[in-house]
């Protein structure tokens, strides 16, 4: 069909742009730190392939996200792009795109365990790593001993699950060290500011905080520093995001891991694309997670400019 409006657009004399392949892009928000470096890479990815693209706040609704990718569908995309709000809604949406023919890929968020049906694929990196590369980085600062308490992301991303579970299963080898504390601060910086004022308000006894992401892991600095200033608790964060090397660089933080969105941004469109021309792509698209210390991470700091 696009073929034939092109010859008759030729003819006519018309200008072809606006046959230009399309993706429609729904993200879970616009902003989330880390989440703004992948919609920047795939603006900028897509862009250098001539691709145009739509983008689309789901402002964390699951249903307005579902509304989006019908939409985009409507309007007839070439393929999707989607940071799923919910690791559970992405079933629904990939029936969706299948129905229609559309490529889909997922990005960052984990669509969960179940296979993935044809033309539709996770870009993204493997959980089952940064809780523990986190951890392990951690209980070796702490000497294998003291209390750890976790900020969780949300309790319906899989991915904050996992990383969860992986500093869970890291504690549990270690005689000396257990989970005292875990709670939702939804991977926001105000909310992990919150929670750890609450934390220490109460008097918890806390050696170490893993938090699932560096906002949470920022927040958790942030309220140390106005609480109790001379305390001295470990801090661990996941992203590696450039406020997270900040805090890293001035010591707030003492590890984070690197995720690389800029990675999985130009990677989403690169496998979005090859859908589109009816290549076979592997289900899964693994971008590896890296531990960055204060030692190693100026190497990341020229990675995110």
């Amino acid at each position: 069909m696009k073929k034939n409006a092109f010859v008759l657009l030729c003819l006519l004399g018309v200008s072809t742009s606006a046959l230009a392949e399309k993706i429609g892009v729904s993200m879970a928000y616009f902003d989330q730190n880390f989440l703004t470096i992948i919609r920047q890479a795939i603006d900028k990815e897509a862009k250098a392939r001539g691709l145009e693209t739509q983008f689309e706040d789901a402002r964390g609704d699951v249903g307005r996200q579902t509304d989006q990718v019908q939409s985009f569908i409507g309007s007839g995309v070439d393929a999707i792009i989607v940071d799923p709000v919910d690791s559970a809604s992405t079933p629904v949406l990939a029936k969706l795109a299948q129905q229609a023919k559309i490529p889909l890929v997922f990005v960052n968020r984990s669509p969960g365990n179940k296979a993935l049906p044809p033309g539709v694929v996770f870009v993204g990196s493997d959980e089952r790593e940064s809780g523990v590369l986190q951890m392990e980085a951690l209980a070796k600062m702490a000497n294998y001993r003291g209390n750890v308490a976790i900020m969780i992301g949300n309790l319906t991303d899989a991915g904050a699950l996992q990383r969860t579970k992986d500093v869970e299963q890291v504690v549990a080898k270690y005689p000396n060290m257990k989970v005292v504390l875990k709670q939702t601060a939804n991977y926001s910086r105000s909310e992990g500011v919150d929670l750890m004022i609450n934390w220490l308000s109460n008097g918890e006894d806390i050696d170490i905080v893993a938090a699932n992401n560096d906002e949470m892991a920022i927040g958790a600095t942030m309220a140390i520093a106005q609480t109790k200033p001379n305390k001295t608790i470990l801090i661990g964060g996941i992203d590696a995001t450039p406020d997270g090397l900040k805090s890293l660089a001035k010591g707030g933080m003492q590890v984070t891991v690197f995720q690389d969105g800029i990675g999985q941004g130009k990677k989403s469109v690169e496998v979005a694309q090859r859908l589109m021309k009816g290549e076979k792509v592997d289900s899964h698209q693994w971008i590896p997670f890296e531990l960055v210390a204060k030692q190693n991470m100026q190497q990341y700091v020229e990675k995110s400019k």
